[in-house]
């Protein structure tokens, strides 16, 4: 497996032109970073921020307006037999049996299919093969979906809000498999999704895009552990990185990344991950931090 699974360098996407002057609409500008092979990671960020963006790219299905990207190595449509795309749609053929659009799963990939997990994820689901894919609920469809995804065994799995339509037993039941295939074959996995919680548990590297940007990425772990909620009084937390600070009574509630030890008057505990981004959310204008392994060059030759 390459070393990194996708690398991204002053990326941009612009879409169409708008008001008198004729503007681009950026989705996405500037953004660079990188993503080691073998990871599961949470790609979060408010609505608009370039997350579905982001994953078209890096499926082949998006020309970038400037810079690039690599996905496992080379350019995104040489990649493409490595890598599944799951879009928050969940685009199938409608006039298919949920047999047939597995059996098309097979003849598209005859290398790598694995006929055995796609038949796990549909008969965890209770669906039997005879059913056209145009009178499944949304839940259902996501399942048929992700049955193709992990069938085609790939590398790197893209899914863009994965497990929207689901309920919380079926999501449970599907992040399972998903990270079960990811440990078993070593597949890179980026997952977009609004359930913070859940990502929490389940991944172990983070890509916060806001504004077109990456803001935060690397280990979850050392994101984390950079940063330090303080609770104390109202008074300056110089020489530290403010990100978030907000009057509670009579004192200050702040997340900080210490530069140094921090004063004893303030009562400190890590944040938990949904603190941590809800505060960066709040604070667009915080500093990004990107951990050395989530670090990419800005070149213009990552390709296309």
């Amino acid at each position: 497996m390459t070393v990194t699974a996708l690398e991204v360098a002053d990326l941009g996407k612009a879409y169409g032109r708008f008001g008198r002057r004729g503007k681009r609409r950026w989705a996405l500008r500037g953004c660079s970073f990188r993503l080691p092979a073998g990871r599961v990671c949470a790609l979060v960020g408010p609505n608009g921020a370039g997350k579905s963006t982001l994953l078209a790219a890096a499926a082949g299905l998006l020309a970038p307006t400037e810079g690039g990207l690599r996905v496992l190595g080379t350019d995104p449509a040489t990649a493409r037999p490595r890598l599944a795309y799951v879009a928050q749609d969940k685009p199938l053929y409608p006039q298919l049996t949920i047999g047939r659009t597995l059996r098309l799963g097979r003849e598209l990939n005859p290398e790598r299919w694995d006929q055995e997990a796609a038949e796990r994820i549909v008969e965890g689901g209770g669906l039997d093969h005879g059913l056209r894919v145009r009178t499944l609920s949304g839940g259902q469809r996501t399942r048929v979906a992700l049955a193709l995804a992990l069938g085609k065994r790939p590398d790197l799995l893209l899914l863009d809000e994965p497990m929207a339509d689901l309920d919380p037993l079926a999501r449970h039941q599907l992040m399972g498999a998903l990270l079960g295939s990811a440990a078993t074959h070593g597949t890179t996995v980026l997952i977009s999704s609004h359930i913070l919680t859940e990502l929490e548990d389940a991944c172990d590297y983070l890509l916060l895009v806001d504004g077109g940007r990456i803001r935060l990425g690397g280990e979850i772990e050392d994101i984390v552990n950079a940063h330090t909620m303080v609770t104390g009084p109202a008074r300056g937390l110089a020489p530290h990185t403010v990100v978030e600070s907000r009057s509670t009574g009579r004192g200050l509630t702040a997340l900080i990344r210490p530069d140094g030890p921090v004063d004893d008057a303030w009562d400190t505990h890590v944040p938990s991950l949904e603190e941590l981004l809800l505060a960066h959310l709040r604070s667009p204008e915080a500093p990004a931090l990107l951990t050395p392994s989530a670090e990419a060059p800005i070149r213009t030759e990552v390709a296309a």
